[in-house]
């Protein structure tokens, strides 16, 4: 088989995944498709919104589409570590100490209101994200596959939160938003959910051990030298930015390469082009980055400076 073919299969399966999870979810096809170019590159993904416009409904449709492990932790400022990735107990009946799994370790995990937590418990969360992996009563335990953390916050109510620091958000693979849906599209939703409930009738369309196999096939997305440069160059204009004190880090270059790779499969193509890159920059790149104090002072958000950046560098041409 081709690598063409494989891409074509990987567009079927995508689209069969976007088919299914459109039938609860209304109108958000862009984010479900950065979704799977999230889960393709065995990343994670931050929701920065206001409550209540479908973050929770959007991850469980996409775990039951793909028939994985689902569990949502809602995180609180007294959750421990040991409540996200599970307990050492002595079991009286059996005279020995058993482990009793956290919902951590699953395959597609929501962690709803990530800021709430304290840096302590948030840790935890960033070692499993990381490594694959967490640890309890000094073992170490590998974490299922596929692994996906979807972690939400809400940009509104920041009193009582810790804020996730640079290094911890630089993990994040993409920072999306949901936004309001249209009039039409809210008309949509009552008519859907008026006498039924979608989510339970959602059956599994794609199966682990394709998605394993499509995680691998992204990775031989071809990249020209040429478009290799552009993506190191629209980085490098993020470290040299007047709007900007902190730019981007080489952990943010290889996320943007990877995610091109992976939107670019799900174009239908065995190879990048500068749009790709241009597609993915702002949920990739926006998150990476910290703004000097006059650009906050002034109101500048992160994406309109990537946008600005992407205006300013050079596209390269076919010769």
């Amino acid at each position: 088989m081709t690598q063409t073919d494989d891409i074509k299969q990987l567009q079927e399966a995508v689209r069969v995944v976007r088919q299914s999870v459109g039938r609860v979810i209304v109108g958000k096809e862009e984010v479900i498709d950065l979704l799977m170019v999230a889960l393709l590159c065995e990343g994670h993904v931050l929701f920065e919104d206001v409550p209540g416009i479908g973050k929770t409904t959007l991850a469980k449709s996409l775990a039951r589409s793909l028939g994985c492990s689902f569990q949502r932790i809602q995180f609180t400022p007294d959750l421990l570590p040991s409540d996200i990735t599970g307990i050492t107990f002595y079991n009286q009946k059996k005279g020995e100490f058993e482990f009793r799994p956290g919902p951590l370790l699953t395959q597609i995990v929501l962690a709803d209101e990530i800021n709430r937590a304290t840096p302590r418990t948030q840790s935890a969360l960033l070692e499993a994200m990381e490594e694959r992996q967490v640890s309890v009563e000094r073992e170490t335990l590998k974490l299922p596959r596929p692994f996906m953390v979807i972690a939400t916050q809400n940009p509104v109510e920041l009193e009582g939160t810790f804020p996730l620091p640079e290094a911890q958000l630089d993990r994040f693979l993409l920072r999306l938003r949901l936004h309001y849906p249209s009039k039409d599209e809210e008309r949509l939703i009552l008519q859907r959910f008026k006498e039924a409930q979608p989510l339970e009738e959602l059956q599994p369309v794609l199966s682990t051990e394709w998605l394993l196999k499509l995680q691998k096939l992204i990775r031989r997305i071809h990249v020209e030298p040429s478009v290799e440069s552009y993506i190191i160059e629209l980085v490098a204009a993020t470290r040299t930015h007047n709007s900007i004190e902190l730019g981007v880090s080489p952990r943010g270059t290889l996320a943007l390469y990877r995610a091109s790779q992976a939107y670019a499969a799900l174009q239908g193509r065995t190879y990048i082009i500068p749009d790709d890159v241009k597609h993915v920059a702002v949920p990739v790149l926006s998150h990476r980055m910290i703004a000097t104090s006059q650009t906050r002072l002034h109101g500048q958000v992160m994406e309109q400076i990537i946008e600005e950046i992407l205006q300013s560098v050079a596209v390269p041409v076919e010769s």
